[in-house]
């Protein structure tokens, strides 16, 4: 494996040994991940400090702008709230679902030994 380095004129702070993959050409950093999904957790806020610096050094796109101020809006408040109050409903329907299940397995069982008690087998 190649090992390169990232720019380190324009960031000679930030200088940090990547690899070059020879089955794919791409270049990965040392990542303390252990899963695809800390993986892309720590990519997610790479890229919000990189957009977090183009906003204070003036270089941030409107559209970048745009995002950032809609993320901080009442209605996106309101629209997350929401999705979260979904995703606790769909949970609570899923628990009560498996517990009706349990309560029909222990019903039966119930039933099967009663009849057996009974001597109606």
């Amino acid at each position: 494996m190649k090992r390169v380095t990232k720019n380190e004129e324009t960031h000679p702070t930030k200088s940090k040994e990547a690899v070059a993959e020879p089955q794919t050409g791409l270049i990965s950093t040392n990542s303390t991940a252990t899963t695809m999904e800390a993986r892309e957790n720590e990519l997610i806020a790479l890229a919000y400090s990189a957009a977090e610096e183009r906003i204070r050094n003036g270089k941030a796109s409107s559209a970048e702008i745009v995002h950032f101020l809609n993320l901080g809006s009442t209605k996106s408040r309101y629209e997350q709230e929401s999705l979260n109050a979904d995703i606790a409903l769909k949970k609570a329907k899923v628990d009560a679902i498996h517990q009706t299940e349990v309560s029909d397995k222990l019903y039966k069982e119930a039933i099967e030994a009663m009849k057996k008690y009974s001597g109606r087998d």
